[in-house]
């Protein structure tokens, strides 16, 4: 089994629709293309309770948690806070993030600007070679800011940690209704039941009406699952395969 990972949105923000999430997508492309599995997203409240509840469950069920949001200077900032009390542990002040932080605001710097060189006790900073403000991490939770931009160079630059064996992936493009293509699709995943099976209707696709994605860490299985719908659907039923 491949490695996988939950993704945690932290921010009232989103959750009262004031902000549109677009880190959730982000996460789920730029892991796909790891090889990393993605099995969850959920958005929570600035609460140091929910969150720590929720840190703790990902952190027991996949190799890999990134959070999002909750690591700025304001009082709703409380990600560093809930990481730590998820796991019993003080929140400390790291030198090198205090460092970068005086040397960047200077004679303007502020105790709330200082917030933002906390982390939980026995964490570490990925990513020092490359970025100025490097990644905090603890045990496998990865702490990310919500700000999209900065999110995806932070994550691009230690993209590498999280790589994968990649997916093996078949598109089966298929002129017929889902419904009629649901039979077989079960028998095949009877068959091969480590695949990932996805069917999507298109309304107005030219010559097919359902595509079919197929994949699995292994090759032998994908291709085994299309020559097997090959063999289960009608003569000319599929379209095209990629």
């Amino acid at each position: 089994m491949g490695k996988l990972a939950g993704v945690l949105i932290i921010g009232n923000e989103v959750l009262s629709g004031k902000v549109q999430d677009a880190n959730s997508p982000f996460f789920a492309r730029a892991l796909r293309d790891l090889g990393v599995d993605l099995r969850r997203i959920t958005v929570v409240p600035d609460e140091v309770e929910v969150i720590a509840a929720e840190v703790r469950a990902f952190a027991r069920a996949y190799d890999f948690v990134f959070t999002s949001g909750g690591v700025g200077p304001t009082h709703d900032d409380v990600t560093i806070e809930a990481v730590a009390h998820a796991f019993g542990r003080a929140v400390v002040r790291e030198p090198t993030l205090e460092r970068v932080l005086r040397e960047f605001y200077r004679a303007r710097i502020t105790e709330a600007h200082l917030k933002m060189a906390e982390m939980p006790e026995g964490g570490e900073l990925v990513g020092a070679d490359s970025l100025v403000f490097p990644v905090i991490a603890f045990r496998n939770i990865y702490i990310f800011p919500g700000i999209p931009e900065i999110l995806r160079q932070k994550f691009l630059a230690v993209q590498e940690r999280f790589r994968d064996a990649p997916f093996q992936l078949q598109q089966v493009y298929v002129d017929m209704d889902e419904g009629d293509l649901a039979d077989a699709l079960h028998a095949v995943l009877r068959e091969f039941p480590a695949l990932q099976i996805g069917s999507y209707p298109e309304m107005n696709a030219p010559g097919y009406k359902v595509k079919v994605t197929i994949e699995a860490k292994e090759r032998a299985p994908v291709d085994g699952a299309v020559a097997r719908l090959r063999a289960l659907l009608p003569a000319r039923a599929i379209v095209r395969v990629d």
